[in-house]
């Protein structure tokens, strides 16, 4: 089972080739202006180095939001466009659900649950909580942060915090047992396991119809010398 997963939704940018659920090689890119221009020179590399044709690949996954939408657009458009020349599959993968699996495989703590979080502006995040299954606790959503967000979980649970809207949610929280904050790096080699996972399950999407998950209509504020 060969897939190539690529991740665009963050200022962090990547494409990973995974066989077998297993990342072997990833690519990443930091500067989210350059995502357009760099994913796909990473397939073709990716690809190159590792002696895959496009015939030996099973499906292209595609971490498909909530996130930035001009990222997520790059990510979507640039999938589709592959499984369009070469006729795969494609999946999409919840960008939150990738952070958690992310995170569990580096701590591997089975008590607890997992909050990623992406930064969404001001002092609001899109969020949800995992357990060590990746099922949801808390669907994703887009919250706006107040001190009292999440009390009702950390009550009940140990609760990892991550990603880079966390910090936003550490300065409003006094102190609590359960928070916990770490360190995170989001990329695409995080999609690995579950886009394996929706592959054996034949789990894909339309690739007429599908669209990223912003979770939140796209504003653009209206010029001060124009009615536009």
């Amino acid at each position: 089972m060969v897939i190539l997963n690529i991740d665009t939704a963050t200022t962090i940018g990547s494409v990973s080739l995974a066989i077998d659920g297993k990342a072997v090689q990833t690519l990443t890119n930091n500067k989210q202006q350059d995502h357009a221009a760099s994913i796909v020179g990473f397939v073709q590399a990716l690809m190159k180095e590792n002696n895959i044709t496009p015939s030996q690949i099973d499906a292209i996954a595609v971490s498909a939001g909530p996130g930035s939408y001009t990222g997520l657009r790059v990510g979507v458009a640039t999938a589709k466009g592959l499984c369009y020349a070469w006729n795969k599959p494609l999946i999409a993968v919840s960008t939150l659900q990738l952070m958690a699996a992310g995170l569990y495989a580096g701590v591997q703590d089975n008590e607890a649950w997992y909050c990623p979080m992406i930064d969404a502006r001001r002092q609001e995040v899109f969020t949800a909580i995992y357990d060590n299954s990746l099922k949801e606790v808390l669907p994703p959503q887009a919250m706006i942060l107040t001190p009292e967000s999440f009390i009702s979980q950390l009550d009940q649970k140990k609760i990892f915090f991550f990603g880079d809207g966390s910090p936003k949610w550490e300065l409003m929280l006094s102190s609590h047992k359960n928070a916990i904050f770490a360190k995170y790096v989001i990329s695409a080699a995080h999609m690995s396991a579950l886009s394996a996972k929706f592959y054996t399950e034949k789990q894909f999407v339309d690739l007429a119809y599908f669209s990223p998950f912003y979770l939140k209509q796209f504003y653009t504020p209206k010029s001060p010398n124009t009615n536009v």
